[in-house]
Formats: structure tokens, sequence, C-alpha cells
């Protein structure tokens, strides 16, 4: 009865948010409630042998998906939105994707160098390298990897287009001939190339078959060539992100997308062996997408011609969704003091065959 009424609860919540009926605090105090039912839900409610059973279970799932899903989906939600729309909201370095808010760091632009050098550091690049940007999103590691180490080779994938431009256009603009960037389908690209080290930064959460996938991205390390991860995790559990029901998020941004379990990834290690793991707290992250809501809010007139330009009508809805999406997710990382919804790093070598 109580899970019957909690889910309806969930529901109309939901519903109410979609149409902007919820002011700020409320709907903090709702996504909080959230959580914490998310949180028992995934834990199957204490039931450890029934977690493991459905860890397993996703792992077999996993391992027989199309390396990529709904990508034409997740170009609409994220990265095929106007560059100018990222420029009002982020950083100076336009890092899509969690910044580090460790000690002294202050600033949004301040956090977002400080996880682009924390990157670089337990990637070991080195200046003469070749580097891959695997995922590079607006291209915040490959400029800064392509400025920092000018002697580096550096290459960016992406599924978008419009994000190529971009990168290319900064490229030009900062004097960076080390810099090219490829526009292509994860599910079917390969290359010859060959490379020192390649990062990818919070792209894995859209890839399903990290089997296929890790052992195509072997092939392109050189012998002694480390491949680091950053993506986002849940510390026990990892689960897809559907499109049904009240999952607002799965319908509205994560179509298609994972969030892995801390550990996931270690059951993917025949072509990849691990070389090292960190845990970042969700509190960098909720600190992260609270500096966007900010930075959306203080450039709201200016989003709102941006998002005119791109959706007519639709302007004042898209801008709503934005905002929500920022705010959910500042929830959802800083629940339980940023120890359930949070960043893990690794790194990866070619396993030896």
């Amino acid at each position: 009865m109580w899970g019957f009424l909690a889910k309806r609860a969930a529901g109309w919540f939901t519903w109410l948010l979609e149409r902007n009926l919820v002011p700020d605090f409320l709907a903090r105090l709702g996504l909080r409630a959230l959580c914490r039912a998310w949180d028992r839900k995934l834990g199957c409610f204490g039931d450890w042998q029934k977690v493991m059973e459905f860890k397993m279970k996703f792992v077999q799932s996993l391992k027989t998906s199309p390396i990529a899903v709904e990508t034409e989906a997740a170009n609409e939600q994220h990265y095929e939105v106007p560059s100018a729309f990222f420029q009002l909201v982020l950083g100076r370095w336009l890092k899509y994707s969690c910044c580090y808010f460790g000690p002294g760091v202050h600033s949004l632009d301040e956090a977002e160098e400080a996880m682009l050098a924390l990157m670089c550091e337990r990637a070991q690049i080195k200046d003469g390298m070749d580097v891959m940007d695997l995922g590079c999103g607006w291209g915040s590691a490959s400029l800064w990897i392509a400025t920092k180490y000018p002697n580096c080779r550096v290459t960016g994938v992406s599924n978008s287009n419009s994000q190529r431009e971009f990168i290319m256009g900064e490229a030009k603009r900062r004097g960076l001939p080390n810099l090219s960037i490829i526009t292509a389908d994860a599910n079917v690209f390969d290359t010859q190339l060959r490379f020192d080290r390649i990062v990818t930064n919070e792209m894995l959460e859209h890839m399903n078959n990290y089997h296929s996938l890790f052992q195509r991205i072997s092939t392109w390390l050189k012998p002694d060539g480390l491949m680091f991860v950053h993506v986002l995790t849940n510390k026990l559990y990892g689960y897809r992100m559907n499109t049904q029901g009240d999952n607002w998020m799965g319908r509205n941004f994560f179509t298609g997308g994972i969030i892995p379990s801390d550990d996931l990834l270690l059951y993917f290690q025949e072509h990849l062996k691990v070389d090292q793991h960190w845990a970042l707290s969700g509190e960098h992250y909720a600190k992260t997408l609270e500096a966007w809501l900010v930075k959306c809010d203080r450039s709201r007139k200016e989003v709102m011609g941006i998002l005119r330009a791109t959706y007519g009508a639709e302007a004042p809805r898209k801008f709503y969704e934005w905002r929500m999406f920022f705010l959910f997710c500042a929830e959802v990382f800083n629940f339980n003091r940023g120890q359930c919804w949070m960043v893990s790093q690794y790194t990866f070598r070619k396993a030896q065959q």
C-alpha cells in the first residue's frame, strides 16, 4: 500500500515539475525525498543478494547490447544545442562535466582548470604524446591539452558536427595547429591512428557494451599506452535510465544512458586492465551544477534569446527544462553528502594477450 502511494506521489510531483508549477525550494525538498526513495529501491530495500543478482544480470545485458543506443537523442538533448548557450552557462573552458572544487578553489573557472589539471596528472600526459579525447564535448580537454602541451598531437572525437565546427574555430582563434576533431558515431568509429593516451570524460554513461568498446579502444593504444576515464557513477548500484513513468531525466536529458556503479567497469577487463581507481565526492558535481544554474538565471535574457532563435515558441519550456536539469542533478549529487551519486576515475592499460 505504502509503495503504491509513494509511486503515485512521485508521479504527481514529476507532473507538477514538468509544468513549472513547483517553486525551487519545494522542488529541492521533493527531489531529496525522491533520492531517498531511489536509494532504497536500488538497494533492493536492504537485500544484498538481490542487488548482486541484478548487478550480474545488468553486466550480461550490457555485453549483448550495441556499443551505444539513442545517439541521435543524445545529440538533440545536449550536443546540438547552440554553443552560445553553453558559453553563457558554463565556465571559461566550456567544461560540460564535473569540475573540481578542491581547497582554495572558489569559482567555476578555477574549478574547471583544477579538474582539467587533475585529469592530465592522473592520465600521466607528457608533452610530445599522441592524445585522443574520446567524446570531446565542447573541447575543454582537447583545447586544454593542446594549449598546455604544445608538442602533443591531440585528436578529439565527437558525434556532433556543431561541436567539431566550434572546437576547430576555437583552435584556429587560439593558434593551435596541433588539434584536430573527428565527427563519428561511437557504434562504428574506428581509426588506424595509435595513441599514447586516450582520455574520456563523461562519455561512458552514453555507452552500453563496454566489452566491445574496450576491445576496440585497446587497438588504438600504443603498447605502453594508457586510457583515463572520468564517469559519473552510483557508489554501489548500476542501472539504465529508462524513459517510462516518472523518469523525467531519462525522457528529457539522458535517453539511452546508464548510470554505472563505481565497480561496473571492473567487470570488463578482458582487453583493458584497470591500473588506478579513484572516487570523488558528488559534492564537486553538485557545486558545478549550482554554478551553472546561477549563470543560467543571471543570463536569462540572453539565454532566452538563444533558445527562441532555436526553438521558437518552445523556448520558455526549454529554458525551464535546463533550469530543472541543473537543479535536479545538483540535488542528486549532493544527496547523502555526495556519497551515493558521485564521480569515478580510472586508468586502464592494455591487457596482456
